[in-house]
């Protein structure tokens, strides 16, 4: 017999076979085969053992429920290990499987209608400007760097870079060497024709350098190469840059993420939205496999939940906290974080209590069904491989079994063209997410922005930010309250990280998560934009600090340590 996990002596499994056990050890009598009747002091001693060992048993599980509601299932015991009883993922019981059916809006904002994307130039800022200049100062090269949507805010601020400088910008090159190891080139996955013709009344844009230029600078390397400091201003562009411009004419800047100032006048700002809701559209098989995920989600429910997951090894080896795997969490994760040299070591505890570890799966459950999701809801998930596998996942799919993925939507036949390429099947992914109803976001990296930006500009479509401050330790005291105090204490914590038009403080923030020179308000007149003196909002939500380049995606590019040494010193990092 097991109580708790721990076996009850042999004595009080059974009073037969006591019994039995008991009577063996006796002499067998001559004048019969049956057995003697088990002694009054022999019963009297079994239950007193029997019940001693269940008042103690007893005692041992007052004491382990008490440990449970007090520190949750992140509690670490001698080297590291974590209590089976804590570490378990059925601990759902008390979880409503009903969401909050009174009310729609936790699908859409009501105010959302109040707002609209508003990204057209005025007059004076077109080529045909006055005081524009008609001749170029030379051609413009960028390698975007990163991942699909690190790269797409390399492209936008290219194109920026490019007025600035007058330049005549060849399509950018796209990153094939660092951590993604994808070899596409920009035209697999945006459609080259339409981002050149839709930027003419912006900057002049080639597919590549006229053969006499291709010649003279790339058959005989005499190509300039750079790169520029992060967060440039406008007057470094032109100050620095366009000097080596108009004296090299071909000039090619590498690395080129985050290579721009946050903070634009009001028109760069809208160029910069022009280029990313407009000129950057995915190539047509690309747009037609995505939007087949669409319908076949669409199919099953009008309406649907995207969830950027983001809970892969390396991120979270990257965050430094700890997720309640035990001793082989740690040694698993800590070989994965010693790709990054420069990282300080971090406590775990002051991590989550800061806010800056992603949630887990079955947190990321909980929240949303405390939020008025209910288990008939249907999920998209994207993401790559979830650490911890299936295991990690069993809550998310038990709050949500509706659950499914591109995999799961799609043949392998489908998906063949697509398998091999990490931009192509986050392209995917993007689409799905960018067209659902609701957008909830693990995490504060390139794809969360991005998108947490273009649904604000087409409509304020609901995203959903987990306030990772308050909830870890929410989390953590989960079972000393009930359900209905827990779920009312999340929907507290989540104003402000809804989605909601105005809901971020100003001053501060990514403008590719928050465009707010580009969103007009109804009412108030055309090219009135919500913020219109330049400064951008704080997302308070930031898992790593701004000083660390900003974003996962960047720190993994410096962790492959690829060498730059054709570069001018003067504009190293």
């Amino acid at each position: 017999m097991m109580i708790l996990g721990v076996r009850l002596p042999w004595v009080c499994r059974s009073r037969g076979y006591a019994y039995l056990v008991l009577m063996a050890k006796q002499p067998k009598s001559s004048s019969s085969s049956r057995m003697s009747p088990l002694p009054a002091a022999a019963i009297s001693t079994l239950v007193m053992i029997c019940a001693s060992a269940l008042l103690g048993l007893a005692f041992l599980s007052m004491l382990v429920h008490d440990l449970d509601r007090h520190t949750g299932p992140f509690i670490q015991l001698k080297r590291g290990t974590v209590h089976p009883m804590l570490a378990r993922s059925q601990d759902l019981q008390d979880v409503p499987s009903e969401g909050d059916i009174s009310s729609d809006s936790i699908w859409e904002s009501p105010s959302a209608r109040f707002f609209y994307g508003c990204s057209e130039p005025r007059e004076e800022f077109s080529f045909s400007g006055v005081g524009f200049p008609s001749k170029a100062n030379g051609y413009l090269m960028i390698e975007a760097s990163g991942g699909l949507n690190q790269q797409r805010t390399g492209i936008t601020d290219a194109v920026v870079a490019a007025r600035l400088l007058n330049a005549t910008l060849v399509v950018p090159g796209l990153d094939h060497k660092s951590y993604w190891k994808d070899n596409s080139n920009f035209s697999d996955i945006f459609d080259v024709d339409w981002f050149i013709k839709s930027l003419t009344s912006d900057v002049s844009v080639v597919k590549e350098l006229p053969a006499a230029a291709r010649s003279k600078y790339l058959k005989r390397n005499h190509l300039t190469s750079m790169r520029v400091p992060r967060k440039c201003t406008p007057q470094y562009y032109q100050s620095k840059i366009l000097p080596i411009l108009q004296k090299k004419k071909v000039l090619r800047l590498t690395k080129f993420d985050y290579r721009l100032a946050n903070k634009l006048e009001p028109e760069l700002q809208r160029l910069r939205c022009r280029v990313n809701y407009r000129a950057l559209q995915f190539t047509p098989e690309i747009l037609n496999m995505g939007n087949s995920l669409v319908s076949r989600m669409r199919q099953m429910s009008k309406r649907y939940i995207a969830l950027h997951l983001r809970y892969e090894s390396d991120m979270l080896a990257f965050s430094g906290c700890y997720y309640g795997g035990g001793d082989k969490e740690i040694k698993e994760l800590g070989a994965i974080r010693k790709r990054w040299k420069t990282l300080h070591v971090r406590s775990p505890e002051r991590e989550r209590r800061n806010g800056k570890c992603p949630l887990t799966p079955k947190e990321v459950g909980l929240m949303l069904r405390a939020l008025g999701f209910g288990n008939d809801s249907y999920l998209y998930v994207a993401s790559g491989e979830v650490y911890g596998g299936e295991e990690s996942l069993a809550p998310l799919k038990a709050l949500f079994p509706n659950y499914f993925t591109k995999e799961t939507l799609t043949t392998k036949e489908e998906l063949q063209p697509f398998l091999h390429y990490s931009s192509r099947m986050a392209a995917l992914d993007y689409i799905v997410s960018d067209e659902s109803n609701v957008f909830v976001t693990n995490n504060n990296g390139n794809m969360a922005r991005i998108l947490a930006g273009r649904r604000r500009y087409y409509g304020h479509k609901r995203t959903i930010r987990p306030n990772t401050k308050k909830l870890g330790s929410l989390f953590l005291a989960r079972h000393e309250m009930p359900w209905d105090a827990f779920a009312a204490k999340v929907k507290t914590f989540q104003k402000g990280f809804m989605g909601e038009p105005n809901e971020m403080k100003q001053g501060r923030g990514e403008f590719h998560e928050n465009p707010a020179a580009c969103i007009c308000e109804k009412g108030v007149g055309a090219h009135s934009p919500v913020d219109p003196s330049g400064s951008y909002n704080d997302t308070s939500y930031n898992y790593f600090d701004e000083d660390q380049l900003g974003s996962y995606e960047t720190e993994v590019l410096h962790a492959e340590g690829e060498a730059a040494a054709e570069e001018l010193p003067l504009f190293s990092d």
